[in-house]
């Protein structure tokens, strides 16, 4: 039976404020967590969760997001048990990846690859799980002990001074008793019968093009991450890695919040639109919104950022202050992006949307480039605004101008 209009509202709901708290309390103990921690450790600590996290979101090779097209309840359980053993032999790989690198960088934070992965891999498949039985008060709860749990966890790990292994162990805790917590309902068969034999070829071939089409994109938009933290430890060093991971954490928290909430109301409406003249107009209305909101952002970060950032999070994280300035322009069309990413789902333009994104993944990574041999660290986010204004800017035209006759334009 489908959900009620009601019952859906209140699951949103519930997802959004369990969302809204398990981002704020990051947020507000983030300059406490700054002066614990400094920005070297911050860095190492970057380096090795970002490099996981790109190995954990394909850990199941997107099979999880299959479960909800799963309507029995066995072969719903068939199908967490292929995620299960695909999330073990990425474990595994992660092994091997974590054991290399403690030989060829000496980096012994890299022991704690495998558990990263795990944790990471399992919250994801589970609250896929939790979600499929309309288990929404689970996940909201998991979202706020994994993502708050984790920022209390490394505040206690920062006062006892455990340094960058303080900053891995209170986010993997926190991730892994998220996964625990979203553990329900039990299978079918028992959480024992998913290590009996079950038609896992048959359902990987049922859902095969998740791991075929989707596992791809995910892992691309996550090496983005991973590329320019690594190129920033290579290139300059641990701290100004660390200083990097801090400063878009907090420019990019404005974009996740606003425009969350704003994509959720902008989707439906757009599809629900009279005529396709109604829906652009809407689309334009909220660009010019969003860009309404940006501009002082931007502006105040261009002014501000250096003085901001000391303030909030003591002396040593000045370089981050910097690093936002020259990042302002590239945060404020991120900011006005981000919630018009719907746009593309509501008129059937996904596979447009797709080749723009890795061309975008391309140009970011090549004006972090330039801009790290022309001018360090603040140079990466002069090179990095730059490219990127190209890359949005011909997004917000092509948004503008686009026609049904279109939708399959490349």
């Amino acid at each position: 039976m489908a959900p009620s209009q009601g019952g859906m509202r209140r699951s949103a709901l519930t997802l959004l404020a369990g969302s809204a708290l398990a981002q704020v309390l990051p947020l507000l103990l983030g300059p406490w967590i700054a002066r614990l921690y400094t920005p070297a450790e911050y860095g190492q600590f970057s380096l090795v969760w970002t490099v996981a996290s790109n190995l954990a979101v394909v850990g199941c090779a997107r099979y999880e997001f299959a479960l909800a097209l799963e309507t029995g309840d066995k072969g719903a359980a068939a199908l967490l048990a292929l995620c299960l053993r695909l999330l073990l032999a990425m474990t595994a790989m992660a092994v091997l990846v974590g054991v290399a690198w403690m030989i060829w960088a000496d980096l012994s934070l890299a022991a704690a690859l495998p558990l990263i992965v795990l944790a990471a891999s399992a919250s994801q498949a589970l609250g896929q799980w939790a979600a499929r039985a309309g288990q929404f008060a689970t996940l909201a709860w998991g979202r706020v002990v994994q993502w708050g749990g984790g920022a209390l966890a490394q505040v206690g790990f920062g006062l006892l001074q455990a340094g960058p292994w303080g900053l891995i162990g209170g986010a993997t805790l926190a991730t892994a008793a998220a996964a625990a917590l979203q553990a329900r309902p039990t299978p079918a068969g028992g959480w024992r019968g998913l290590l009996d034999s079950q038609p896992l070829r048959e359902m990987a071939h049922k859902h095969r093009d998740f791991p075929l089409l989707n596992t791809p994109h995910a892992f691309a938009g996550a090496l983005q991450d991973t590329l320019a933290i690594a190129m920033l430890a290579a290139w300059l060093g641990s701290p100004e890695a660390g200083a990097w991971a801090l400063a878009l954490r907090y420019l990019k928290a404005p974009a996740s919040l606003v425009g969350g909430s704003l994509s959720q109301v902008l989707y439906p409406r757009l599809t629900q639109a009279g005529s396709f003249a109604e829906a652009r107009a809407l689309v334009r209305r909220s660009m010019l919104l969003l860009a309404g909101i940006a501009l002082p952002l931007m502006l105040a970060l261009l002014a501000l950022g250096p003085w901001l950032f000391e303030l909030v999070f003591g002396p040593e994280w000045r370089g981050a202050g910097e690093l936002a300035r020259s990042l302002a322009p590239y945060i404020a069309l991120h900011f006005i992006a981000s919630p018009l990413s719907v746009v593309l789902m509501a008129w059937g333009a996904q596979a447009w949307g797709l080749k723009l994104a890795l061309v975008g993944q391309v140009l970011f990574v090549a004006g972090l480039a330039a801009g790290l041999h022309l001018g360090g660290l603040a140079g990466a986010g002069w090179g990095v605004s730059a490219a990127m204004l190209l890359y949005f800017g011909y997004f917000f035209w092509a948004l503008l101008q686009w026609a049904p006759a279109t939708r399959e334009m490349t």
